[in-house]
Order: C-alpha cells, then sequence, then structure tokens
C-alpha cells in the first residue's frame, strides 16, 4: 500500500484542532474540477492490516462532525472528506448529486491506497455511502448507515416533491443567512432545540469549522445550490434506488429517536422502519436511544450506541448478533 501521500499545512481554528486531536492531518485529493479536501485520523505505525473506515458526513455538515467517533476509535483508520461543496471543499464545482459525491468518495479511497472499507454514512452522508457501494464495491465491505439512505417517505398531508424541503427548510434558510462574528454563530446554535442542550467543545468545533469568510459577513460553508440539487435524491433518487434494489452486503441501520428538531415524530418513524427492513433482507435496524438525528454522532452517549456494531463490522464480521 502507498501511504506517500501529500497534506496540506493549513491550519485548523484552535477549538477545531483541540477536538480533532494530534492524529488528524488534512489531505487534498484530486477530484473532477479542484481538490477533495479529507481529514484523515490515523494510529501512530498504521499499515495495511489497520481496520479503516471511510466516513460521509450529512447534507450540511463537515468531517469534523466525526470527531466524537474518532476519539473512541483511537486504533482505527478514518478517512473523512468535505463532501463537495461543504466545508473546504465548498469551492468544488457543481453537479452535486449522490453518483458525484460518490464518485469522489471513491476517489479519495484510491487516492489513499485504500480498500475492503467499511463505509459509514450520517444522514445524506449514508445515501452516499449507498451509492458508493453499488457503484464501487471492491472498495467497501460493508455498511453503516446512521439514521439515513433510506429513501424519506411521506408524512401525512405532505406531497412526495415537498417531503425533502419539509424536512430540511430550516437548514436551507440558514444558509442564507450571515453572522457578525465567530460568538454570533454560536450562539445561533446554543438556541437550536437539537444541538443546544448539552453544548460541549464538540459542538463549538462543528460549527466554529463551519464558518467561511470575514466577520461581520461570516456564512456557513455549504453551498445553498449543493443543498439543493442533493435534496431532491432523498426521496426518490434513481441512484439509490438502483443501489438499494441491488444491495447484497451486511448493512447497519442505526434510526435515532428524535429529528433534526429534536422533535417526534423522527425522520424515519415506525411506518418507514417497518417498510425497509421488511423489503431489505440483509438490513439490520438498530434504534438507538436518548438522541436526535444530530446527536447520534455529535455526542458521546450516540456514540457509545454505535461503536459495538461497528466494532464487528471493522472486525469483518458484518451484522450484529442478536
Amino acid at each position: 500500500m502507498d501511504r506517500t501521500v501529500s497534506t496540506t499545512t493549513t491550519p485548523l481554528p484552535p477549538s477545531v484542532q483541540d477536538v480533532v486531536g494530534p492524529h488528524h492531518r488534512t489531505v487534498p485529493v484530486p477530484v473532477d474540477g479542484g481538490t477533495l479536501q479529507v481529514g484523515v485520523w490515523e494510529p501512530p505505525g498504521a499499515d495495511g492490516r489497520t481496520p479503516t473506515a471511510v466516513l460521509v458526513h450529512g447534507i450540511t455538515a463537515s468531517h469534523v462532525s466525526w470527531a466524537a467517533l474518532a476519539a473512541a476509535l483511537p486504533g482505527t483508520r478514518l478517512v473523512a472528506p468535505d463532501l463537495r461543496g461543504r466545508g473546504r471543499s465548498r469551492d468544488l464545482p457543481g453537479p452535486y448529486g449522490m453518483p458525484r459525491h460518490a464518485a469522489d468518495v471513491a476517489a479519495t479511497l484510491e487516492h489513499l491506497g485504500l480498500s475492503d472499507v467499511v463505509a459509514v454514512g450520517h444522514s445524506m452522508g449514508a445515501f452516499v455511502a449507498l451509492v458508493l457501494a453499488d457503484r464501487h464495491p471492491g472498495l467497501v465491505r460493508s455498511l453503516v448507515l446512521v439514521d439515513g439512505g433510506m429513501p424519506l417517505l411521506p408524512p401525512p398531508g405532505v406531497a412526495p416533491e415537498d417531503v425533502a424541503a419539509a424536512v430540511l427548510g430550516p437548514a436551507a434558510d440558514r444558509l442564507r443567512m450571515s453572522f457578525a462574528s465567530q460568538e454570533a454563530y454560536r450562539d445561533f446554535w446554543r438556541e437550536h432545540p437539537a444541538l443546544g442542550p448539552g453544548w460541549d467543545d464538540l459542538r463549538t468545533a462543528y460549527v466554529d469549522y463551519d464558518l467561511v469568510g470575514a466577520a461581520p459577513e461570516l456564512r456557513p460553508s455549504t453551498r445553498t445550490a449543493a443543498l439543493e440539487e442533493d435534496i431532491r435524491e432523498l426521496v426518490d433518487g434513481s441512484s439509490v434506488q438502483r443501489a438499494l434494489e441491488r444491495l447484497d452486503r451486511p448493512v447497519t441501520w442505526f434510526v435515532a429517536p428524535r429529528g433534526l428538531l429534536d422533535e417526534v415524530p423522527p425522520l424515519y418513524p415506525d411506518a418507514a422502519r417497518a417498510r425497509w427492513t421488511g423489503q431489505l433482507p440483509t438490513l439490520r435496524m438498530v434504534p438507538v436511544v436518548e438522541v436526535n438525528h444530530y446527536t447520534i454522532v455529535l455526542s458521546r452517549p450516540g456514540v457509545e450506541q454505535l461503536l459495538p456494531h461497528l466494532g464487528r463490522h471493522l472486525a469483518g464480521e458484518g451484522l450484529p448478533d442478536d
């Protein structure tokens, strides 16, 4: 395996560096249209036998959302890109969409000389992970989908074409806002019903990394065009449907009990859980408790519930035992 890859020296904000830790580095990966920025956590002395996962974040997130998981898996190599149009990959041009993101993740793994990895996706990242496994099967051993990946079903009174916008509308509104200072953006998130309670250093790092521009016109890093293009595929995207129809490997699907605004019903209510577990024989659903759509990865209690099952995937055991 060729481990001689270049790294950037772009400094992270101190709040972010403190959270991602000393074994984190940023790798620039050539992709169509420019350079994808990829966070890599790697233990000292890592080699071809080191268990490896590729982590794919949500629709308006970044690779920093995986910092709590990285802290809990110090002996694992974790490769986590900032997706096209987000984070420090925000200037990569469109088109976006699940196949485009999957191609970028595949290019990342190939650039690093990695294959046979566990693909872990949160929210929209779970959709990307599904398409990655379908289109690049030699790169992915098994799948771990965290409150995402299964097409969203219309709630009562909502037309199918309006589902994604109804679910993610508040996120789109935030992308159009500007903030006078870093502290103002932190204050915005501290008032958020899903992330505000239990505010800690990880959430500070997550929101600090997200800011671009200069005060007093700081903005979230996600491109509005990227969100608007990607959101269409979360209900009936053809690449996702094809990936589900051809699904032939172990999949663990974690589902949160509360949604993007800490609300009930969650992103995947009982009807959705029943539909997808009944339709997909290789899908193992694992309900997670006491978290919402964000804190399932952005909190220690959420990560601790993922670890036993993810550990089995990393060990090559596939689906967890009953």
